[in-house]
């Protein structure tokens, strides 16, 4: 993904640009209106900002020959477009959304669809509705029915099902509610990442300029001033100012809540905390109403030391969370129609402390909420909007919650933290965010249930879980000491995060080992061992448990781009997920590398066996198979023949969705410690049946191929040939991105 101003001269790229505009001139009349613009969009996405009037929406139009270029070139893929109709130029491969969307009032969602849908290409009017499911809830609407952000989608979809080479965007997110940018945001973004079509976007909104695109074109006065990345835009506001007009709007202007207003003391008889209430908790203005009580109570917070003496002489409380919405923070959440008291008890503590928090009330209620976010704001993120939250029925609108939250959280910026207090439904909905955030931001749950069965609730995360000893119900000697040392477990976490942070650029320019994950159960130990004694000095390995959740939790580090490769030798748990045992995969297993392309050198290792708990648990139906006593509380079943020609077939099936580099390899002298001659899950016939039907599922190139070797798993020649091959892949892997570079 790139874009670079074009030199009028510059020798010819090795590869053709998607966009192409060169000394492009229009007039309108006397008019100079685009005075000899020069862009180059290689692929995948760029954005166009400027001013009113600079000249970006009649680029657009000149593009699609809406309006006469007086001179200059466009070229899509190397095709001139300059005097061609806008019904040749759409035949070319060029969609557009125009500003203002341009729909037919009177035609429903399904006729403006069909109108222009198409067999060729990938985008289907399938594919929109599962890409834009509230389109599909509303396919029998007119246009003149839908709402703003609806008939955006709509006008989005149109354009995509001409299956475009490019797409121009004229103002995509003009006038639309901030979830409604979101959901565009995230389509551009799967846009450039799947590579399928590259966009142009003019946009005034210089938060969805740089969030979409690695790079921004800034226009002034018909021309393109300067190319610039996005993140370097995005954090110079005075660059935003004096480019664009872009003031500090937002939070950056407003003092914090506690300078609006006077500060109340209440009275205290010893020396601890005491509570602070704000008479007025945003700056009144000449037609402010007052201030709701429950409001004022809701904003109140804790005070103590030097904060509560400056209060108390007549000061005001310091400034302890600087209004940049883009600094650091922690969320504080739970629902907080049952459990306020002590989820702001954990927000004070936070606070008293200098951590920046934003409060997240998460209930299900429907009632008013003074929040920093409210339920009705969360609510906003789900597919269906609030009807798919406040239902009315417990049980659905607790999963709905959890589902909009998770969406919530995940685009958020600087998350620093989260923390939640809460019972089962609370546990939920605050896990189900926090497993959606990356490895190492600290997460904190204190819950009724954590001293069960938390794997629901864990997951494959790093979540801490804490037993509230007392219920969640109120503030008491328990519960203060408990929740006080959740925060506190907090407030030390989200520092030594925020430092890590501040020394994450000295670190990374220090020369640190490539992490590769890799994967091991009992039986394949050996193996492992001997892989990672051969790697130790070059990579940092890391093991992981083939247990269902192990496999779960590389897939996570993988999707968070924490590692460099990976050499998957145990893929067992796929036996537990096919044939009902205790560790299973998810569908999702080796998803994480189709989405990332990473490269990955696998095997079948341990799929000779399907784990149970004591002898007593094994199914009914699965009596008369063989078994292995690993110990009283581990039963192994040999698969089957049928088994493995099955699960051989699935595998080779996610093998041939994986478009990175791709060696699996399959050991003919067996694939466990027990499947070896006079071992007791020695089967010829049900390995060769795995490993024929993964030759027949998997359509072999020259990035993708199975290697047969004449070796035993936990063989040392097997392990060196692992290691050759998972060098080749990860050295061409690193060369062809120094070549790029």
């Amino acid at each position: 993904m790139g874009a670079v101003m074009a030199e009028r001269h510059a020798p010819r790229l090795a590869s053709v640009p998607m966009l192409q505009v060169s000394g492009l001139n229009v007039h309108y009349g006397h008019s100079h209106a685009l005075q000899g613009v020069d862009l180059t969009l290689q692929s995948g996405v760029l954005s166009v900002v400027g001013r009113n009037g600079m000249g970006k929406t009649t680029l657009c139009k000149a593009i699609m020959g809406l309006v006469r270029v007086t001179s200059g070139s466009i070229r899509v893929a190397g095709e001139e477009l300059v005097g061609r109709s806008p019904a040749d130029i759409a035949r070319v491969g060029i969609g557009y959304v125009p500003q203002g969307r341009r729909l037919w009032r009177s035609l429903t969602v399904d006729e403006h669809l069909r109108l222009v849908a198409s067999k060729r290409g990938t985008w289907s009017i399938e594919r929109i509705y599962d890409s834009f499911p509230r389109l599909a809830e509303r396919k029998s609407n007119r246009a003149n029915q839908l709402s703003g952000g609806e008939q955006q989608m709509l006008a989005i979809s149109r354009a995509l099902l001409l299956n475009p080479r490019l797409l121009v965007m004229d103002e995509p997110t003009e006038g639309l509610a901030p979830v409604i940018v979101s959901h565009v945001e995230d389509m551009l973004i799967r846009l450039a990442e799947q590579g399928e079509i590259s966009v142009l976007v003019i946009e005034q909104n210089i938060g969805v300029a740089t969030e979409v695109a690695e790079n921004v074109a800034i226009m002034v006065n018909g021309r393109i001033n300067r190319v610039i990345p996005s993140a370097q835009i995005a954090a110079d506001r005075e660059l935003q100012q004096r480019l664009l007009g872009v003031g500090r709007h937002g939070h950056g202007d407003v003092p914090a809540p506690e300078t609006a207003g006077t500060a109340a003391v209440t009275s205290r008889a010893g020396s601890g905390p005491v509570r602070i209430f704000v008479s007025n908790p945003t700056i009144p203005t000449r037609w402010s109403q007052p201030v709701p009580v429950e409001q004022i109570e809701a904003r109140a917070r804790t005070a103590s030391g030097a904060s509560l003496r400056a209060v108390e002489s007549g000061g005001r409380l310091p400034l302890r969370e600087a209004a940049i919405s883009s600094e650091p923070y922690v969320v504080v959440c739970g629902t907080l129609d049952t459990k306020g008291d002590e989820i702001r008890f954990i927000r004070d503590l936070l606070k008293e402390n200098g951590v920046r928090t934003r409060l997240v009330d998460l209930s299900t209620s429907g009632r008013p909420s003074a929040a920093d976010v409210p339920p009705t704001e969360i609510a906003l993120n789900h597919r269906h909007g609030a009807s798919g939250v406040f239902t009315g029925d417990r049980g659905r609108s607790v999963a709905g919650m959890a589902d909009a939250f998770e969406t919530w959280i995940r685009r958020q910026r600087g998350v620093a933290g989260i923390i939640s207090a809460g019972g089962s439904g609370g546990t939920s909905i605050a896990t189900q965010a926090m497993r959606a955030l990356p490895l190492g931001v600290p997460k904190i749950m204190i819950s009724t249930v954590a001293s069960g069965d938390v794997r629901p609730y864990v997951g494959p995360s790093d979540i801490m879980m804490m037993y509230s000893i007392t219920d969640v119900q109120g503030l008491n000697s328990i519960s203060r000491r408990v929740l006080a040392n959740g925060a506190q477990a907090m407030i030390g976490m989200a520092r030594a995060q925020l430092a890590q942070n501040k020394e994450a650029p000295r670190r990374n320019a220090r020369a640190e080992l490539p992490a590769v994950g890799l994967t091991m159960f009992g039986v394949t130990t050996p193996c492992v061992q001997q892989i990672t004694a051969l790697l130790k000095n070059d990579y940092d390995c890391l093991v992981f448990h083939a247990t269902g959740v192990g496999g779960q939790s590389m897939e996570k580090l993988i999707d968070a781009g924490l590692l460099a490769g990976v050499i998957d030798i145990t893929t067992t748990e796929i036996c537990d997920m096919m044939m009902g045992g205790v560790l299973p995969a998810t569908e999702d297993r080796f998803g994480a590398v189709i989405r990332t392309r990473m490269p990955y050198v696998g095997s079948v290792g341990a799929l000779d066996m399907v784990n149970f708990g004591p002898r007593d648990t094994v199914p009914g139906h699965y009596e008369s198979r063989q078994f292995y006593q690993h110990n009283p509380n581990v039963t192994l079943m040999r698969t089957t023949p049928d088994e493995n020609e099955r699960m051989g077939a699935w595998i080779g099936e996610r093998l041939n969705r994986m478009e990175g580099p791709v060696r699996f390899f399959l050991p003919e002298g067996g694939v466990s410690a027990l499947d070896v001659q006079g071992g007791a899950f020695f089967n010829p016939a049900a390995d060769a049946a795995l490993f024929h039907a993964l030759e027949r599922t998997v359509r072999q190139t020259q990035t993708r191929q199975l290697i047969r070797v004449p070796f035993h798993i936990n063989d040392p020649k097997f392990a060196d040939a692992v290691v050759q091959a998972f060098r080749a892949l990860h050295g061409a892997r690193n060369g062809r991105r120094r070549a790029a570079r």
